[in-house]
C-alpha cells in the first residue's frame, strides 16, 4: 500500500478495467460504483471523458452514455456542458428525495409480505420516535401538531384524514436527526399510503376509529414534547399494530 509521508495510506486512485458487451452499459454502471465505493471517486470528483472513459473500458461511447444517463437517474452523478468547471460529469451527493423516491418505488413494486413491511415500520418508527423525543426543536414540534390540529376537523374525508397522518407520521421522521434512518421511514410509510386508504375506506366504523386514531397521536405527541423516548417508541409500534388489526382492507392487502 502507498503511504504519504506522514505515513498515512493514500487516498485510492480509480482503476478502470474493461468490461464484456453484454450489457456493457450495466457493466459500465458497475465500474463507477466500484470506484465509489472503494473510495478512489467522491462527491466533487469529475468522471473521465465520455471517449476516454470508453477506450478505458472497451466499450462503446453510446454504451458510456447510457450509463451516465441511468447513474443521473439515480442521482449518483450529474452531468453539464460546456468547458468552466463545473462542466462535464460531477459525482454528487444523492439528494434525501431521491433516496426516499427510490425505496418508495422498490417497496411498492417488490412483492414484499405486507408483514414484512409492517415490521420494517414498526422497527423504523420505533427508532424515528426515540429519536424525535430528544432530537426535535419548537419547528419539529409545530410540524408534528399542524396535521393533527387538521385532524381534529371530523368533516374530513378519509382521503384527508390519511393525508394528514402521513404528514404527521413524516414529521416524526424528519425531526429524529438521522437522515438514513428518516428517509426509509418516509419512504416505507410514503409507500404504504394507499393501502392505509384502502383500510380506512374498508372500516365501517370509521368514525370511532378516526377518534382512536386522534387519541394515539395526540398520546405519541405528549411522549415526543415530554422527551420520553421510549415510552413514543412503544406508543407508535401500538399505534401501527392497532391499525395493521383494524383495517380489514389493509389486511387484505397482505401477500
Amino acid at each position: 500500500m502507498n503511504e504519504s509521508s506522514t505515513g498515512d495510506p493514500l487516498p485510492a486512485e480509480p482503476s478502470w478495467r474493461p468490461v464484456s458487451r453484454s450489457r456493457a452499459y450495466e457493466l459500465v454502471v458497475d465500474r463507477v460504483e466500484e470506484q465509489i465505493i472503494g473510495g478512489a471517486l467522491k462527491v466533487g470528483d469529475h468522471l473521465p471523458p465520455e471517449r476516454e472513459l470508453a477506450a478505458w473500458l472497451e466499450v462503446s461511447r453510446a454504451a458510456v452514455r447510457e450509463a451516465i444517463r441511468t447513474l443521473e437517474a439515480h442521482g449518483v452523478v450529474r452531468s453539464s456542458v460546456g468547458s468552466g468547471k463545473g462542466a462535464g460529469t460531477v459525482v454528487t451527493a444523492m439528494p434525501s428525495g431521491a433516496l426516499t423516491r427510490m425505496l418508495r418505488l422498490h417497496v411498492a413494486l417488490t412483492s414484499f409480505p405486507l408483514v414484512d413491511v409492517i415490521e420494517a415500520r414498526v422497527m423504523l418508527e420505533r427508532t424515528s420516535a426515540a429519536l424525535a423525543a430528544r432530537e426535535a426543536d419548537a419547528g419539529h414540534l409545530a410540524r408534528m401538531r399542524a396535521p393533527l390540529d387538521a385532524m381534529d376537523d371530523v368533516t374530513l374525508t378519509r382521503e384527508e384524514f390519511n393525508e394528514f397522518d402521513t404528514r404527521f407520521h413524516v414529521a416524526i421522521a424528519e425531526a429524529a436527526g438521522n437522515r438514513l434512518v428518516s428517509d426509509m421511514t418516509i419512504a416505507i410509510r410514503e409507500s404504504m399510503k394507499q393501502q392505509v386508504l384502502s383500510g380506512f375506506r374498508s372500516a365501517g366504523d370509521w368514525a370511532d376509529l378516526a377518534e382512536v386514531l386522534r387519541g394515539h397521536h395526540r398520546d405519541l405527541l405528549e411522549a415526543i414534547e415530554a422527551r420520553r423516548g421510549e415510552r413514543a417508541a412503544d406508543l407508535v409500534e401500538e399505534h401501527i399494530r392497532y391499525a395493521y388489526a383494524r383495517l380489514p382492507g389493509l389486511r387484505a392487502g397482505d401477500r
